[in-house]
């Protein structure tokens, strides 16, 4: 068995990636295996942007958030002569192992490499937190975190003013930044992919929060249900006659200092993805289910939906009425 193993993040950067680098490296060193970093994820193999991991300052990296090594999206890696490529200049370096950490493209990647001889082992890096069987990705609780802080300021200015305000979150085809956020901050109306309301039924629920005494309410969104949120919060705004503003909260959910549980989790994916590799074991996604760092095939991932939450977004929407 070879002792070069590559390291790579691909995709979205979420906070905590930084962790997961720092660790892999160290643990790989630790059990006697040469690490190299792969910087701009899969088309750094390509472009042979692969550097021995002893020649970067991987120890200082885990406070900071973003990825230290960069990533990218490349739709180009889908291409079968493109992998086949990849395989090739992997085995010219030596490198027969390979860790990558991103979300559902990544995995889908990692997984074709897999099929044709390298060992490869997952870690869930994303925001969105839509990777199937595990209950956190790598950055979610940090982009949580980062959009309850919004929506807390929000909220301060909103009972200031007696105002509506309508706020965007990402998440991509997943409900669970919108839903915990709402959780976590009160937002009175949730909307989801799985809970659409119309301008119309928004409006009527935020005169019932107004007719309530309260001075402000919060409509929380998941992203791609909208096609123009302003227009909205002025359909609400006409129809309400109440000051309504509306805030997408953007790329500030990706970025900022990682936050304790996400290095933390980083730390223990990473750690149990060295053990496998020294185990001689591939094709395998890391996840934290139950309380518990696990393994699944990432055959098994790939192929299965994301998951649903719709019932505890309606018990959500009926609580925060009140």
């Amino acid at each position: 068995m070879s002792k070069k193993i590559g390291i790579l993040t691909s995709g979205g950067d979420a906070p905590g990636m930084n962790s997961a680098i720092s660790f892999l490296a160290k643990s790989a060193l630790s059990l006697g295996f040469e690490p190299y970093l792969i910087f701009d994820g899969y088309s750094g193999i390509i472009a042979r942007k692969i550097l021995p991991a002893k020649n970067f300052p991987y120890n200082g990296i885990s406070s900071f958030g973003g990825t230290a090594i960069g990533s990218s999206r490349f739709p180009e890696f889908k291409k079968e002569e493109v992998q086949n490529k990849a395989v090739e200049i992997l085995s010219e370096i030596g490198i027969s192992s390979l860790v990558v950490v991103g979300g559902d493209g990544t995995y889908n990647g990692g997984y074709k490499l897999h099929l044709k001889g390298i060992k490869v082992i997952a870690l869930p890096g994303t925001i969105d937190n839509d990777i199937q069987f595990t209950d956190y990705t790598i950055g979610f609780d940090t982009a949580l975190n980062t959009i309850v802080e919004t929506i807390d300021k929000l909220r301060d200015t909103a009972n200031s003013h007696r105002r509506c305000f309508v706020v965007e979150v990402m998440g991509r085809h997943c409900q669970d930044l919108a839903l915990y956020s709402a959780i976590a901050t009160g937002s009175e109306i949730l909307i989801t992919n799985t809970n659409i309301l119309t301008p119309e039924e928004v409006s009527q629920r935020v005169l019932e929060q107004f007719a309530k005494g309260k001075p402000s309410v919060i409509v929380t969104i998941t992203e791609n249900i909208l096609p123009n949120l302003k227009e909205f919060a002025a359909k609400i705004e006409e129809l309400t006659k109440i000051s309504t503003r509306s805030l997408e909260v953007g790329h500030t959910q990706r970025g900022g200092r990682p936050s304790a549980f996400d290095r933390i989790l980083a730390a223990k994916m990473a750690m149990k993805a060295m053990e496998l590799i020294n185990q001689d074991k591939s094709g395998l996604a890391i996840s934290y289910l139950d309380g518990k760092i696990q393994t699944f095939d990432i055959a098994k991932v790939v192929s299965n939906p994301v998951r649903k939450t719709n019932d505890l977004v309606l018990e959500i929407n009926k609580i925060n009425q009140n």
